[in-house]
């Protein structure tokens, strides 16, 4: 690659997230603009993750489309990882470290991994948006588990406490 800046564009779909295992995600379209600078050795990267992706809802387990806006900073260095690194300070970029013989940088995991920790831990419909049959259910029983609660539970220890009378 000629020194200077250079931008890459991409869409990342649903056949992208389907190529890693165990992927939460299960449709997207994602905008991936990436910016490489490159200046002797130091190559610097920037990238966009713009879009939406379509996960479970953990509450009635149908298709949830959530939105993706992500950016990312990253120094490719060429050699070994140290056995000690730095701490990172806040607003740095992160280093990726590569193989001297390496020719090509896979963005792949990067991208796959900044979208997923995009995603919100707790991913539900906003309320009254959820799918109303699964809801009915998940009422009836939030409304015997009250029952049960508020009925007097009967203790074996109940007729020992009469004793004490």
């Amino acid at each position: 690659m000629a020194s200077g800046r250079t931008q890459f564009c991409w869409r990342a779909l649903g056949e992208f997230f389907g190529s890693f295992d165990n992927s939460e995600i299960l449709d997207a379209d994602v905008s991936v603009d990436v910016f490489v600078e490159k200046s002797g050795k130091y190559i610097g990267v920037d990238g966009v993750l713009s879009g939406t992706v379509t996960v479970q809802c953990d509450r009635c387990l149908s298709d949830l489309s959530l939105p993706v806006d992500v950016d990312f900073k990253l120094s490719i260095k060429f050699g070994e990882e140290p056995l000690e690194a730095l701490p990172a300070e806040g607003g740095e970029r992160e280093i990726v470290f590569v193989p001297e013989d390496d020719t090509d940088l896979d963005l792949s995991q990067t991208i796959y991994d900044y979208v997923c920790l995009s995603l919100p831990m707790q991913r539900v419909h906003p309320e009254g948006e959820c799918d109303p049959e699964t809801v009915r259910f998940l009422s009836v029983e939030a409304d015997e588990a009250e029952e049960e609660a508020a009925a007097p539970v009967e203790s074996p220890f109940a007729a020992l406490k009469d004793l004490l009378k």
